[in-house]
């Protein structure tokens, strides 16, 4: 696989996300349903932002791993949050965190939401290819 970063202007670097990703040659890809903070019970988390984003990243890490790839492969996340304010105040180390790991390079799209399923607060969905 091969993959190229399309990023024109500078300021993207400061999101932890590109404008473009081209990837050429995949051996498959993975298209992940939005990933949340719900347990392996199938019990969302009434939790606050922050803790839900870590058990949502632990999940898609989960999901990701499972079906034979990689986070590094990671080529499109969405972020689907109820409070775009609070996601940057209270959780942006930990999102960044995730992204520097595995040196994720994706395109994003970061969307405030009027509610997700129950007292979810965060939702990840991934694009993965290898």
């Amino acid at each position: 696989m091969e993959k190229r970063i399309i990023d024109p202007w500078k300021w993207g670097e400061a999101t932890n996300s590109a404008q473009a990703v081209e990837v050429k040659n995949p051996t498959g890809t993975l298209y992940c349903s939005g990933q949340a903070a719900i347990d392996a019970n199938g019990a969302p988390s009434a939790a606050d932002m922050r803790t839900q984003l870590i058990q949502t990243i632990e999940n898609l890490e989960h999901l990701i791993k499972t079906a034979g790839y990689e986070c590094s492969g990671i080529v499109r996340l969405n972020v689907y949050t109820t409070s775009v304010a609070t996601f940057f105040t209270e959780c942006g180390d930990v999102y960044a965190g995730f992204i520097a790991r595995y040196g994720i390079k994706q395109a994003t799209t970061l969307l405030e939401v009027k509610g997700l399923f129950a007292t979810l607060t965060v939702e990840l969905e991934a694009t993965v290819v290898r």
